[in-house]
């Protein structure tokens, strides 16, 4: 029996937002890269996040090392406006540590 080959398109889409998502989950290309990058096998990755298939996570590792580059300014690009977004909550809420510091007495009052 003859092997047909066939091209298949990465199992990454975009949302509505532009983020990357992995097959048909909800998990974000950016958690299995950099649980990748972290040392995690695809198997573990698998057992992480349990909506995704493991052949859709293999895919996404093959082709994200046969286009670092590409996804390395997607990553830097996300965690840009992740550090933006994360900017202006802190301008909103200001200096939560008057607030941190009652909770945590709180905390002891309720224990002792």
């Amino acid at each position: 029996m003859e092997i047909v080959l066939q091209t298949e398109a990465p199992p990454l889409r975009r949302d509505s937002s532009g983020a990357w998502r992995v097959g048909n989950s909800r998990v974000l290309l950016e958690l299995v890269i950099r649980a990748f990058e972290d040392g995690a096998t695809p198997e573990t990755i698998a057992q992480q996040y349990p909506t995704m298939t493991l052949a859709d996570i293999y895919g996404v590792i093959a082709y994200y090392l046969r286009h670092r580059d590409e996804i390395d300014v997607y990553l830097a690009e996300r965690e840009r406006r992740a550090e933006e977004v994360r900017g202006r909550i802190e301008r909103r809420q200001g200096d939560m540590t008057e607030v941190r510091r009652r909770l945590l007495a709180r905390k002891k009052a309720l224990v002792s």
